[in-house]
């Protein structure tokens, strides 16, 4: 169990830093683009890399998150039950989280198949739409992974 906590964590933390590298990224290129804009030289596809940009940063931050859990969360119910109702709860709403975040990371990869198939691009740098698609359905499945492991937490004993 050990390991693959282990694992997930250290993909959980690459994920970030490309996350934080992406919104680094996104800020520079903003403020460069307004600084030239002034000057009558926008960056062209400034908006399209932006949009782009912003799916990574904020699908590549959920999985780190929900393992830190740093989301907002009401909890004031659940505490009052004792530990193992507290347990129980936990176990079914991350069994749920983990449904719907598979379902919504193949929903995602049929969008990356059709914008694949059908060559869909940006409408003013022409790259393609897919891979930006398939990065988003891929943290939905990190993240249901995270909650796997938050599921073997709770079972080991090890869950806060």
């Amino acid at each position: 169990m050990k390991g693959i906590l282990a694992i997930v964590l250290k993909l959980n933390e690459y994920m970030q830093v490309i996350s934080g590298a992406a919104l680094t990224f996104i800020v520079l290129l903003t403020t460069i683009d307004v600084i030239l804009r002034a000057f009558g030289h926008p960056i062209t596809g400034t908006y399209e890399i932006v949009a782009m940009c912003g799916g990574i940063v904020i699908g590549f931050v959920a999985p780190i998150t929900a393992w830190l859990r740093g989301h907002i969360y009401v909890d004031f119910v659940v505490k009052k039950f004792s530990v193992p109702v507290q347990n129980v709860v936990n176990v079914i709403t991350r069994c749920v989280g983990i449904g719907v975040f598979l379902m919504v990371g193949l929903n995602v990869v049929k969008i990356g198949n059709n914008f694949r198939r059908a060559d869909e691009i940006s409408s003013s740098l022409q790259l393609p739409l897919y891979p930006i698609a398939y990065a988003v359905a891929f943290s939905f499945f990190v993240l249901a992974t995270v909650l796997v492991c938050d599921i073997l937490k709770i079972s080991g004993g090890k869950y806060e």
